[in-house]
């Protein structure tokens, strides 16, 4: 799987844009959320000092020496008990005074005295949590001694705020990340849509749907496109020399023949019939070498050829008709299933010897009736069977029948060349051949044969 995904440019480049979107965005939201916890706590220290310096105005002593307020605080949120802002006047004797939010409690100030005009910042603990407090020492009007003034907030508040803001901030960034992230899988799928149509374009070629891939690609695309072209174009004028060649030798070969068999004829007029006899035996030999080793030429030259593609129904239908015309005296019955869109990647004319091949040995040997099925299991491959209602064939025959020229009755009609020249065909295309018992109790023929999807 790991490797089917970075073999892939799509998946690479959603891969990296994803990564470096989430990278970016997180190294921005981690330096937003910092900036913004310096920025609240600064609010919140500046915010304790203007209460220090007001409650430093307020201050006094009275004639017993308590300390006291001359009004309260203007934010009314040293009001309500457990508010979180929380003050505190302390006397140098002990006597001291707090907040209404304190419900009578103390803040737990530190000993000894701040100076006068100097801040002390610190956390303590109070009602319910950490608070973070300043402390400073004042001197009012008229006192002997200076009033230690503590004045501080819940740290679980300013959390809060920043709490609130990490989410908002989340959320916005994973609104953001995903906007990126679609905006990165359009901009690939637009981007790489060449690369897909010469995908589809090639698998066009390879069908047998088209001869060569389209002239208006991108730039970017457009010399590889000219480089396929003109490869399809010199592997197609290779093949069709080849395929002229083997057939010009095989006219050159059986003209020659031809001179023989007739001389032969002439010998056998002539009273020679033993000659006669040896010089057809072995034109007859030569004729079959030929057939065989031009059948192999022609499908060893083809079976790496794009588009060599073949429906297995429109090859199946005329080699039915000839057999059942050609068997038809024997009373044999040709039956054929064969699954929708089916498509071999076999030359037609290949394909159609081996059908006929297989359904000829096939008649020759039935009773009566004769099936071939064809279906793609996997969905990769075709796999065809033929059965007949014959006497069917020994275990220990099977491969023997695939040898040249091997029969194993005299008295039926051919010369051993079919299933060798279909078992030959069937191995060049990378396909396979067996043979088994049929249900219908002769014999099954197995064809595995590679298909187009």
């Amino acid at each position: 799987m790991k490797g089917a995904i970075w073999t892939s440019f799509r998946a690479r480049l959603i891969v990296g844009a994803i990564i470096w979107i989430t990278a970016g965005l997180a190294v921005s939201g981690w330096a937003l959320a910092e900036l913004f916890r310096a920025h609240v706590t600064e609010q919140f220290d500046e915010e304790l000092q203007g209460h220090a310096s007001e409650l430093a105005v307020l201050a006094a002593i009275d004639e017993t020496g308590k300390p006291y307020l001359h009004r309260r605080l203007s934010d009314p949120r040293f009001l309500p008990v457990g508010s979180g802002f929380y003050w505190q006047l302390q006397a140098p004797d002990g006597r001291w005074v707090s907040s209404a939010s304190l419900e009578g409690r103390r803040l737990p100030l530190g000993a000894p005295f701040a100076p006068l005009g100097v801040e002390q910042h610190r956390f303590v603990e109070g009602p319910n949590g950490h608070i973070r407090l300043v402390e400073t020492s004042v001197r009012p009007v008229g006192a002997s001694a200076p009033l230690r003034i503590g004045i501080g907030v819940e740290q679980r508040l300013l959390d809060q705020v920043l709490a609130r803001f990490n989410w908002t901030l989340a959320a916005s960034l994973l609104f953001i990340a995903l906007g990126l992230s679609s905006a990165a899988l359009l901009q690939i799928w637009f981007g790489l849509r060449p690369l897909g149509r010469v995908r589809d374009a090639l698998a066009a070629v390879r069908t047998g749907r088209a001869q060569r891939l389209p002239d208006d690609l991108p730039s970017e695309v457009a010399p590889l496109a000219a480089d396929l072209n003109n490869l399809l174009e010199a592997n197609l004028d290779m093949l069709r020399r080849a395929r002229t060649q083997a057939g010009n030798l095989g006219h050159a070969l059986k003209t020659p023949m031809a001179i023989l068999v007739d001389e032969a004829a002439r010998l056998r007029s002539s009273g020679n019939t033993s000659v006669a006899e040896v010089i057809e035996q072995q034109c007859e030999r030569m004729h079959r070498q030929i057939d065989y080793q031009l059948a192999r030429a022609r499908a060893a030259a083809l079976r790496s050829a794009p588009g060599v593609a073949t429906r297995v129904d429109d090859a199946l239908e005329p080699v039915l008709q000839a057999m059942a015309r050609l068997h038809s005296r024997r009373g044999v019955e040709f039956k054929a299933s064969v699954a929708p869109d089916l498509t071999a990647a076999l030359d037609a004319q290949d394909l159609a010897e081996i059908l006929a091949n297989l359904l000829d040995n096939g008649g020759k040997w039935a009773r009566s009736r004769v099936e071939i099925i064809a279906q793609s299991p996997d969905g990769g491959n075709i796999l065809i069977t033929v059965d007949d209602d014959g006497p069917g064939l020994a275990p220990e025959a099977y491969e023997v029948v695939f040898g040249l020229g091997e029969r194993l009755d005299e008295q039926m009609p051919g010369h051993g060349m079919g299933l060798a020249i279909v078992k030959d065909l069937i191995v060049l295309y990378g396909g396979k051949i067996w043979l088994g018992a049929s249900p219908l109790g002769g014999l099954r023929v197995h064809l595995h044969l590679p298909a187009i999807v």
